[in-house]
């Protein structure tokens, strides 16, 4: 499948280097998965366009060198909330092999595989790994306010992951929220949500994912101003309680 793969429609093409380390990853999925059920999304398309594919296509801007940052020599800082089995983590980490990364994960032990696929890929030294949940995260000095950009992918419904990702933002930051379906009210309500949190959500992206695997959209978040420290509220309450519009 890689062979096939549709770069064009990510402006993008890898290198060998990192063609090689994207195959090597599925190497490293197939031998993860018979120990721990890392993803289900291994083989063929299911890995190149679910997995892959569906990790980059957001990141164009970053992938093309369009936005700055992404392509100096200068550290650019990405934090991945609930990066399970290691997805969009690993693949921007080969992307963009300028990026410092930070995976975050509650469970314990598919955080560990992914830090050994990260090992055997030669990316050790530029991933961190917390084993936290993200309200944890966004409180701590060491992560609230020191990246560039933020993602979740298939973590949580938007308000909730709204919530964790923009007290991680850097005041020039960006958080990407990865969602499928995505409809003019879904907008409206995450504009309204996005500014009790001081940011302000950007016109939704949307793209039809080769070999049939559905629509997906990007909708980015960026800060207006400095997060209210009321900002993730405390461990399982974003999820029980989203934020909603203010009446």
């Amino acid at each position: 499948m890689s062979n096939d793969f549709p770069w064009d429609l990510l402006a993008w093409q890898p290198n060998s280097q990192q063609l090689q380390q994207l195959q090597e990853l599925q190497l490293l999925l197939r031998h993860w998965n018979q120990q721990l059920n890392l993803t289900r999304l291994v083989e063929g398309p299911d890995y190149w366009i679910g997995q892959v594919f569906d990790s980059l296509w957001p990141l164009q801007p970053w992938l093309t060198g369009e936005l700055s940052g992404a392509t100096c020599a200068q550290k650019f800082s990405v934090v991945d909330v609930g990066t399970g089995g290691g997805f969009p983590g690993l693949a921007i980490a080969i992307a963009l092999p300028n990026a410092q990364l930070t995976l975050v994960d509650s469970v314990g032990r598919k955080l560990e595989a992914v830090g050994a696929m990260a090992k055997e890929l030669g990316l050790g030294e530029r991933l961190s790994l917390r084993c936290e949940r993200a309200e944890k995260s966004g409180r701590e000095r060491s992560c609230r306010g020191q990246f560039q950009l933020a993602v979740a992918r298939a973590v949580a419904p938007a308000a909730v992951v709204a919530e964790y990702l923009v007290p991680l933002l850097a005041p020039n930051g960006t958080a990407l929220l990865y969602r499928g379906q995505w409809s003019a009210a879904n907008q409206a309500e995450l504009i309204e949500i996005a500014r009790q949190l001081k940011a302000e959500a950007g016109e939704p992206r949307a793209i039809e994912l080769p070999e049939g695997k559905g629509q997906r959209h990007v909708i980015p978040l960026t800060p207006v101003a400095a997060c209210p420290t009321t900002y993730p509220r405390a461990v399982g309450i974003p999820a029980k309680q989203p934020l909603r519009p203010a009446p």
